[in-house]
């Protein structure tokens, strides 16, 4: 693990890795935040042992109120300026919805503007029962997420709720969120990063080249017409048969053993 000072915590257990934003008890996301965490998922993209990634936050109380406001305000030549400040959380999120392996947020306490827009990026997201406060507030700020925040949380709650809650500036809680699709799963309080574990350690057992395929047809062609869709998903199937997991699939199945994955 790095050391205590570092805005991003990193821990690696097997094939899981655990990102941690490291400023308790708000971890707002910070520009050294985001200058690691761009360097730590392009490494782990390329990285074949890690097969499952979790994004969560030091602490118990908050997952992360988003961009250090006071450092956005005071940004001028530095960092290239504020479109670049943008484009580069834009371009992080991309990485992670496209990286191809499996990554898992965890949301407790605030989880607001890019403390929501990071874990939408994620194709796992698990939230604490109690305590937990999601939205977009940025019309407070007089702004609109600048994030990928429209763009996303309309595919995962649909129009009505992503209105409701933007212009509304709603805080909406685990159980809500479980209800209109913002979460796959609500668990009691202090289980989210447990369960997120346990998750993550299941899909690191998954053939790594297939659900490779599946992320890519799910992200990448998921709002395209239904023909282009099912292309790609035989272009999928054709990229994966054959292979050494396929084969090892197979045999596993036929002799009523757990498969053993390599990503081969």
């Amino acid at each position: 693990m790095t050391t205590s000072k570092s805005p991003l915590l990193i821990q690696q257990d097997g094939a899981v890795t655990t990102l941690s934003i490291n400023d308790p008890p708000w971890n707002p996301m910070n520009f050294e935040f985001m200058d690691e965490l761009e360097l730590t998922i392009d490494k782990l993209a390329k990285d074949k042992s890690v097969r499952a990634i979790i994004i969560t936050a030091e602490g118990d109380e908050h997952f992360s109120v988003g961009i250090n406001l006071k450092q956005l305000a005071s940004v001028r030549g530095e960092k290239g300026g504020f479109m670049a400040v943008l484009d580069q959380r834009l371009r992080v999120e991309a990485a992670i919805e496209r990286m191809g392996k499996p990554v898992i947020a965890t949301l407790f306490g605030y989880c607001l503007g890019g403390g929501l827009e990071l874990p939408l990026a994620c194709h796992f997201r698990l939230a604490a029962e109690k305590g937990t406060k999601t939205g977009l507030p940025e019309l407070d700020l007089g702004s609109a997420p600048a994030w990928g925040g429209t763009a996303r949380l309309t595919r995962c709650v649909g129009r009505m709720h992503e209105i409701d809650m933007i212009l509304n500036m709603k805080r909406v809680s685990g159980p809500e969120a479980y209800r209109i699709g913002l979460v796959s799963e609500v668990l009691p309080n202090k289980q989210p990063k447990a369960r997120a574990h346990e998750l993550a350690q299941d899909l690191a057992l998954r053939p790594p080249l297939a659900m490779a395929e599946v992320l890519r047809c799910v992200v990448e062609v998921g709002e395209r017409s239904l023909q282009e869709g099912l292309f790609e998903e035989r272009q999928a199937v054709l990229r994966t048969r054959g292979t050494k997991d396929s084969q090892e699939g197979m045999r596993a199945f036929l002799e009523k053993r757990p498969p053993v994955f390599t990503g081969e």
